[in-house]
């Protein structure tokens, strides 16, 4: 499979497809290859083919070795984390190891799920503690690779996230697009991986917050004092969005006339809020039973996604027809539609205020 061109080098060919990604071992003793056709193929330094196996099947985008070996394994033996990523969607993790005695091996380790579309980049931080991948989602996704949970997911770009890379001493990200931009993102030097940026904020939707929730809006909006009265009275945001001027003063027992009137116009800002939200959310977001955002989508087996309890609900009353074919359902089995949901989450975190 290998020979020496011209120019004094090696030269090696892939079977099928253009090659479109690659990538040197941290130790140089082998690289990868990855083809539009899918193939990930693994070359030793002396161009020989060791290993070849459909990876993605519509095809590779990017591969990407670590730079850290991982630890364990026998002595002497080194073992290399590598990703691959490609137009299905996925990222997928890789384990490979090579001794000149033990021989080559290359084992599949897990998938990184988040994006809903071709991821097309992906690269480790040079501490092999992160991972990061951009996406024709727009989104640029970080994930810890120990636990592969995904730590950040960024949605600045306005059109397909093509690059990205790492800085190698310091805790800094590079992301390009073709929206002609390339962001800088800085990690927090005592926490970089510190998971969720949003996760102390309160839910998008009012209706959804909790009692906590509540207490920390008011705070916010410098109705402190009313925080005890509120507690006292279990005002979750469905509560909250409910209450009147009478409740307010016949209710909540709040005597001053002005505080009674700024309540109220913080109330009907979160109403108009909501309304405004609720207008601009993507056809495919809303179950098609209840007709709002969905929480927990579930694909039923007309092929169609459902809010999981709508759903159940519909099929124990209505045995077992489609909401939307008015067909008998093939199967009651729902299968949780998780790509759905990411793509949920991700238009919540770039429409929270």
């Amino acid at each position: 499979m290998g020979q020496f061109n011209s120019g004094g080098g090696r030269c090696a060919s892939g079977k099928d497809g253009s090659l479109v990604a690659c990538a040197f071992s941290p130790n140089g003793n082998f690289f990868v290859t990855g083809s539009s056709c899918g193939d990930l193929t693994v070359w030793d330094d002396k161009m020989r083919c060791l290993h070849s196996e459909k990876a993605h099947d519509l095809g590779i985008t990017c591969c990407d070795f670590s730079s850290q070996p991982v630890s364990g394994g026998e002595q002497g033996l080194q073992f290399f984390r590598l990703a691959s990523c490609g137009q299905d969607c996925q990222i997928k993790i890789w384990v490979i190891s090579f001794t000149h005695t033990l021989g080559f091996e290359l084992k599949y380790k897990s998938i990184l799920s988040g994006h809903c579309a071709p991821v097309l980049t992906c690269a480790f931080s040079h501490d092999g503690q992160m991972l990061v991948s951009g996406s024709v989602d727009k989104s640029v996704i970080v994930y810890d690779t120990n636990t592969e949970d995904i730590l950040h997911t960024l949605t600045q770009h306005t059109r397909y996230v093509t690059t990205c890379a790492f800085a190698p001493n310091i805790l800094l990200l590079a992301t390009g697009s073709m929206d002609k931009t390339v962001n800088i993102w800085q990690f927090d030097l005592e926490t970089p991986c510190q998971a969720k940026i949003a996760e102390d904020q309160p839910k998008q939707f009012t209706e959804d917050w909790s009692e906590e929730d509540v207490s920390n809006w008011l705070c916010a909006q410098g109705l402190k004092d009313l925080v005890g009265i509120f507690k006292m009275n279990n005002i979750d945001g469905r509560e909250l969005l409910n209450l009147t001027k009478e409740s307010l003063a016949d209710d909540l027992k709040i005597e001053s006339l002005g505080l009674r009137s700024k309540v109220l116009r913080k109330i009907e800002e979160l109403r108009t809020k909501m309304k405004t939200l609720s207008s601009e959310i993507p056809d495919e977001f809303i179950c098609p039973i209840t007709r709002e955002l969905m929480k927990d989508p579930v694909i039923a087996s007309d092929g169609y996604s459902y809010e999981k309890e709508a759903i159940e609900n519909w099929i124990s009353k209505k045995k077992r027809t489609s909401p939307m074919t008015n067909l008998v359902l093939p199967s009651v089995v729902l299968i949780p539609n998780r790509t759905l949901k990411m793509a949920i989450d991700r238009w919540l975190e770039t429409h929270q205020k």
